[in-house]
């Protein structure tokens, strides 16, 4: 079962209000084939027993239920439920309008929950977060209904954004932690709790990567730094100048040839180790550097 039928699976299972269930219906017929009677289509076995079950508590309707095999590449099954009785009474009880729905049937947040809900039934996807990226998309044929939906999950501060993909209007948002947010929202306990873990395992692993890259990047650093001093020591030493260091200077050069990786902290414990004399990083750095203005001197005068 993908990610998105998990979901779907465990919010139509959730316990509701007499009004939640209406605003909950009210999205799925909104997003249904509705002409003179309704007709919805799913793929999911506990989505369609959800609707059955509303359209007779609500209605005492029972809704016509047939199953065949879909037509897409993986031979889904497909529920199809129709209902041709008191459809004007239900459409004027669930609010449907023609962009959006009427505003007793969001009027707080319980039932814009419960509204959300019946709209990632019908025309939501939400990606596995084990997958490379985050994504959780809503698909529209109406512009301003995409952008009805657009503005009820900003009110919960999700950051969804529309565009425009054939002839289609998708809904969508990208950010882990909005992803979510959302999931809370419909009530999707478990699946918070799986997305929640993952992308914590992900985010923590892609810290590590990103600390990694970090050091390497500065132990090459320190690698190409270290190799530059061992050129200009023996610059000095080819052009017969290395004399012109002071004992110090010739100390700390003797030891940078020898342990040409170090870095200039592990080369003042070496030397501090080694000779007895204790030098500080600083220290190892300033004489690395006066070693360096010479060596520079000395190729400016061999350029002219």
């Amino acid at each position: 079962m993908s990610f998105t039928a998990s979901v779907k699976d465990e919010v139509s299972k959730l316990e509701c209000t007499e009004t939640e269930k209406i605003s909950e219906l009210s999205a799925i017929v909104q997003n249904s084939d509705y002409t003179s009677f309704i007709k919805i289509v799913t793929e999911n076995n506990s989505v369609a027993r959800l609707i059955y079950s509303l359209f007779k508590d609500l209605f005492n309707v029972h809704s016509r239920v047939s199953v065949k095999k879909g037509y897409n590449y993986n031979k889904k099954m497909l529920y199809t439920l129709e209902v041709k009785n008191k459809v004007d009474d239900i459409s004027k009880a669930l609010g449907i309008g023609i962009n959006s729905p009427e505003k007793f049937i969001y009027a707080d947040e319980d039932l814009l929950q419960a509204y959300l809900k019946g709209v990632f039934l019908m025309k939501a996807s939400v990606n596995d977060p084990k997958t490379s990226r985050y994504h959780l998309e809503f698909n529209f044929d109406n512009l301003e209904y995409a952008l009805f939906i657009q503005k009820c999950l900003n009110y919960f501060k999700l950051n969804s954004k529309v565009l425009s993909r054939e002839h289609r209007y998708v809904v969508y948002i990208k950010e882990a932690e909005k992803i979510g947010d959302f999931l809370r929202i419909i009530g999707a306990v478990k699946a918070v709790l799986y997305y929640e873990d993952i992308r914590i395992y992900r985010d923590h692993k892609n810290m590590t990567n990103r600390l990694n890259n970090c050091e390497q990047a500065n132990v090459d650093k320190i690698i190409e730094t270290a190799l530059e001093q061992v050129k200009d020591i023996e610059f000095l030493k080819e052009k017969d100048v290395y004399d012109l260091l002071s004992d110090k200077e010739k100390e700390v050069s003797f030891y940078r040839v020898k342990y040409p990786e170090a870095s200039l902290i592990e080369l003042s414990e070496i030397i501090s180790m080694e000779t007895g004399n204790k030098i500080t990083k600083s220290g190892v750095y300033h004489r690395l550097n006066k070693i360096r203005q010479l060596a520079l001197k000395m190729k400016e005068k061999s350029e002219n």
